[in-house]
């Protein structure tokens, strides 16, 4: 994967589809996601979710983090099967609501492995502008930032729903 800079909302999904099948291929151990509702990400995508499923072995992290996750239960369903499945290697949790994002990124998703590092960020949801970066920095600021504001959350999305 090669950095680069994107614009429009299919190239945003494809970009995304490509890191999670990166990560996959490159063995990576902890992915880290951030969105305020993820209701935009192909999580429901048949091939991003195989390289999910061929991603989640023993070790492995998907670190999600967001505002909510209301619209991922009512638009994703197939995500939410799959997250139900590999509930061992996710960790989902929901930003304290008055704590202020000025600063963040749209979208963020952060992968290591073997081969590098690649980051993803969107900027401009209006006009779905965005970079993704192969540099060790721009991963290490975002993860810096994606770890300061998960200090400020708590657990919620969780694999199961209990009913009455």
């Amino acid at each position: 994967m090669n950095a680069h800079t994107f614009a429009g909302r299919s190239e945003f999904q494809r970009v995304i589809q490509e890191l999670f099948a990166w990560a996959a291929q490159h063995g990576c151990r902890e992915l880290h996601a951030w969105d305020a509702s993820f209701v935009d990400w192909p999580l429901s995508d048949a091939q991003l979710l195989a390289s999910l499923a061929s991603w989640a072995r023993a070790g492995r992290l998907l670190h999600l983090l967001a505002l909510q996750y209301d619209d991922i239960a009512r638009r994703h369903p197939r995500f939410v099967r799959w997250r139900r499945d590999y509930a061992h290697c996710v960790t989902a949790r929901a930003v304290e609501p008055e704590l202020r994002l000025e600063a963040a990124p749209e979208s963020l998703l952060l992968a290591s492995g073997a081969a590098g590092t690649v980051t993803l960020r969107l900027f401009d949801r209006h006009l779905w502008r965005g970079e993704v970066s192969v540099e060790a920095g721009d991963r290490l600021r975002s993860l810096e930032w994606f770890d300061a504001t998960a200090q400020r959350s708590s657990e919620a999305f969780a694999p199961t729903t209990l009913g009455l």
